[in-house]
């Protein structure tokens, strides 16, 4: 058995994250799939090890982590392999602020809870939870092109792989799916394009994941 076992979905932005921690870093790990769509992260022993019924989970030597970027801070510190923050503070800082524009700001607008209870309280259509999460969606895209277009090389901070990018990448995807154009930011779009060349990145796609539906997976 593998000392890290995963929790996630294949099209849960959040557990793309993490999947792309563990094969940039060259890490192995068990994939155990929680389907969200069937409930099963609401499961009495799901929420044993995720009181929030929330994916990903990680368990690594018996020790429960839950949520993305407390897992990928953990990969980091535990296996400093092709590290995902560099040591300057100044560029630490504001690769966290990327994330954070995500992870706060960007994610949960389009999240299924959210979504949801936008459809169960408002009686909101798909196309108008459409609206919503492009919306919100689209302010975030600014933010991070302005701020991305200062910072950015062949990635998101100069020519090496960071947080940033581990971030960013499911975001566009997620971005994509709720039909917002992403062709208006050139410097995400160069950003994505030169990440999804990676192997790592590859491996870590939602739609090459052993639970990936066959009408989603890559021909």
């Amino acid at each position: 058995m593998a000392s890290m076992v995963l929790y996630n979905y294949f099209r849960s932005s959040t557990s793309y994250r993490v999947r792309l921690a563990l094969h940039y870093k060259g890490l192995q790990f068990e994939y155990k799939p929680i389907n969200l769509l069937k409930g099963e992260q609401l499961s009495a022993d799901y929420k044993r090890i995720n009181p929030l019924g929330g994916v990903p989970t990680l368990v690594h030597d018996g020790k429960i982590i839950p949520e993305s970027f407390a897992i990928m801070e953990y990969l980091d510190e535990v296996f400093p392999q092709n590290p995902l923050f560099p040591q300057d503070a100044y560029t630490k800082a504001r690769i966290r602020q990327v994330c954070e524009v995500i992870n706060s700001f960007m994610h949960p607008m389009a999240n299924l809870k959210t979504l949801k209870y936008m459809e169960t309280k408002h009686g909101y259509d798909q196309n108008q939870k459409d609206e919503w999460a492009q919306h919100w969606i689209n302010q975030g895209l600014e933010v991070l092109e302005t701020t991305l277009k200062e910072f950015s090389g062949t990635y998101s901070f100069g020519n090496e792989i960071t947080m940033a990018d581990l971030f960013l990448i499911p975001q566009l995807l997620t971005s994509q799916r709720y039909k917002v154009d992403i062709s208006k930011y050139p410097t995400l779009v160069k950003i994505n394009e030169n990440c999804l060349k990676l192997e790592s990145f590859q491996k870590a796609h939602p739609f090459a994941q052993i639970d990936t539906p066959e009408e989603f997976k890559k021909k």
